[in-house]
């Protein structure tokens, strides 16, 4: 049995080593020469005029939420999508009730202004 792990065990440490060596070699391959220049943000040729690293508004947070609720959505319409025979009625009515309490739950945060960017 453990003979059969062996080309899992030998892909896994050529995965690790991989990416190791490839750094490795750049390090050594490169030309470093680093400078007050090289070493400044570039922004279209001008000095920066602030911090890069700002705040953003809970807003931001709130529609990045929204989306990875979304796309967890369509995760869970796929295998209703791909055995969308076999479950019949059932299966739409399901889905039926899935969408809409995502759909509440999209009113709600519209109503809530949470969708609003300004």
């Amino acid at each position: 049995m453990p003979e059969g792990y062996l080309p899992i065990f030998i892909f896994l440490v050529l995965a690790f080593l991989f990416p190791i060596a490839l750094l490795l070699l750049a390090k050594f391959v490169r030309p470093a020469a680093p400078n007050q220049v090289k070493l400044e943000a570039y922004e279209c040729g001008i000095q920066a005029a602030s911090n890069a690293r700002g705040r953003y508004t809970v807003r931001f947070y709130i529609i990045a939420i929204l989306f990875v609720i979304f796309d967890v959505e369509t995760v869970f319409l796929f295998p209703w999508a791909v055995r969308y025979k076999q479950l019949g009625w059932f299966g739409v009515a399901e889905v039926s009730v899935f969408l809409a309490i995502l759909v509440v739950g999209y009113i709600w945060a519209y109503k809530k202004g949470a969708l609003e960017w300004v």
